[in-house]
This record gives structure tokens, sequence and C-alpha cells, in this order.
């Protein structure tokens, strides 16, 4: 296997990563805004994610940074195409990250409600987006002979991307429902086993109608394996979620998504953005790559890196792991 094909693994690895960790991070966001009936239980699902949701952006920052460097065609064509939806993810992170810092910088209740509403619409926006995004990635986009989008922004939101938007706004907040089930106690917790028992269903069904015309377009029997893998995990987190088995549904909501990410990157290789108006168009792992000399350094340096992220990111888990409820909320910060 050549470095350039190393090296889209292991960017796919990353994405799969973000996607699996601010998956349940967006979809606890958005609960905020659905699952949560006052301030109390609002600071409830914050404080699930308050001491992870940052670290959690670090595979993000990774896949991109890797994607500069690995492969500088596909950055600069997927950045340049995607530049308005790419600026709003990134203005909506930016005021997450500060709406979750500052919401109890002031005792005033429409200072921390206005910080709330901005907690839930930064987390609901970036969840579609990423799936827009993605889709447009795999189906391909309008890229002409010097690799360069010749598309329009409206161009962007196609059928196939806006479902895959809606695939990933459900699947996440799927995730999000079994995460707070798997950390919290008392009636908030058996509200979210309630929730994601509708939410998934609806996950489900847009799911399968995304992943078949996914398979149809580009698939072949390694995709196929891993749509069937991401659909019978997905049925299978329901039932775990309906027997009240929050650590079985978590990572089988987990398994979900890793599964249909792998299946969409299956799907793109070898190319790494392909070109809808001539397939020699296309940009490639091949035509899209850094030098060998570049990726070798690469490889050592994300061989001695990443082993420290992992076990510092497993460590906060661990340490946080303990389920929260109502009663841990001090009575001067919960209005």
């Amino acid at each position: 296997m050549e470095l350039h094909d190393v090296w889209f693994v292991l960017i796919a690895v990353l994405w799969t990563g973000y996607f699996f960790l601010e998956g349940f991070d967006f979809g606890v966001g958005v609960l905020t805004g659905l699952l949560a009936r006052d301030r109390t239980e609002k600071r409830v699902l914050i404080n699930t994610i308050g001491p992870v949701w940052d670290g959690n952006e670090v595979w993000l920052l990774s896949a991109g940074g890797a994607t500069f460097a690995a492969f500088p065609e596909w950055y600069a064509t997927l950045f340049s195409g995607f530049y308005l939806p790419l600026l709003l993810i990134l203005v909506c992170l930016i005021v997450r990250g500060v709406a979750f810092e500052y919401r109890a910088k002031r005792p005033e209740e429409n200072w921390q409600r206005n910080w709330e509403t901005a907690i839930f619409w930064t987390s609901l926006i970036p969840a579609f987006l990423w799936g827009v995004a993605f889709g447009n990635i795999v189906h391909g986009v309008k890229i002409d002979k010097s690799f360069e989008y010749v598309g329009t922004l409206g161009d962007l939101f196609n059928p196939y991307a806006i479902l895959g938007g809606l695939v990933t706004l459900s699947l996440f907040t799927f995730h999000g429902t079994v995460f707070v089930g798997l950390k919290t106690v008392g009636d908030i917790r058996e509200r979210a086993r309630g929730l994601s028992l509708q939410v998934g269903p609806v996950a489900a069904v847009l799911a399968l109608v995304f992943l078949s015309w996914t398979q149809v377009d580009n698939g072949d029997g390694r995709s196929l394996t891993a749509m069937i893998v991401a659909v019978v995990a997905l049925v299978a987190a329901l039932v775990a979620a309906r027997a009240g088995r929050e650590g079985w549904a978590f990572a089988l909501s987990g398994l979900t998504i890793v599964a249909a990410v792998a299946m969409l990157f299956l799907t793109l290789f070898p190319n790494v953005m392909p070109s809808s108006l001539n397939e020699d168009w296309s940009l490639t792992v091949t035509n899209a790559s850094s030098s060998p000399y570049t990726l070798k350094i690469m490889t050592w340096c994300a061989g001695i890196a990443t082993p420290i992220v992992l076990l510092y990111q497993g460590w906060t888990y661990w340490v946080f792991r303990k389920r929260i409820g109502t009663h841990h909320i001090a009575a001067d910060i919960s209005h």
C-alpha cells in the first residue's frame, strides 16, 4: 500500500472518530432544546459533555490539518468550493464554544437563556451541514480540468446532499439521546430513552434510503458490507435502548456512525473528490497528494502523537464517567 493510500485511510479514521465523538456532542446540544423541561435540566445536559466537548474537536483539527498536509489539492478545492457552508460551520463551532464558557458567567436569566439558545442552534446547524458537505464529496461536484470547483452555492444543496444532512442530524440526535441515557439519572434519563425510541426509527429510515442511494451509485461488496453493519447496528441500538441497556445502545449507535462513515469513504476511494463534469477531472489519492517525503515525515509524527492523544482523551472520559442528575446542580447556577 502506497503512503497516499495509508493517509487516505488515516484521514477516514480521523473523520470517523470526529463524527463518533462530536456526534453525541452535537446531539446533546440539540437535546437542550428538545428534551430539557427547565433550566436545571439544560444544565444537566450541558454538564454531561462539559468536560469532553473541546477534546472531541481535536479530531476535527487533526482531520483538517492532515488533509491540508497530505492532500493539498483536495484541501484547496474543498475549502474554496465549500467556502460558505464550511465558514458557517466554523462560526457555529466558535459561538458554541463561547456559549459553553460564558453561559454561567452572569446570573441574569436572559443572559443564560440566550447562550442556551445559541448552544441549540450551533449544534443543530453543523450536524446538518456536515452531512451536506460529505454528501457532495461522495456524490461528486462540478470540478473542472484545473481541479477547481465551478458550481454555485445552490448546487451544493441538491437532494442527495440534503438527505445526507438529515441523516447526520437525526443520527447525531439519536446518538445524543442514548448518551444522555448513559450519563444521567432520574426522570431525564427515562425521557431520554423514550425520545431515543422516537428519533431512532426516523434516523433508521433516512439512513437506509441514503446509504442505499450511495450503494447504487458507487458501491461494491465492501461498501455493501459496511452498509449492512450500519443498518443492523442501528436496529440493535434501538432494541438495546428499549430494554434500558444504555451502554449497549450507545456502543451500537456509535458503531452505526462508524460503519456509515466507513461506507462513504469506501465508495469514495480512490477518489477524494469526484468531478460530476468529467471523471478524468476528479481528484484522486494520486493526483491530490503531497510528495512521498512529506507523507513519510507525517507518518512518523502521527505515530508518535496519536497514542498520546488517545491516552489523554481516554483518561478524560474515565475520570468523568459517573452519571449526573438534577440533584447535582447547585441552586445558584440552575436559573
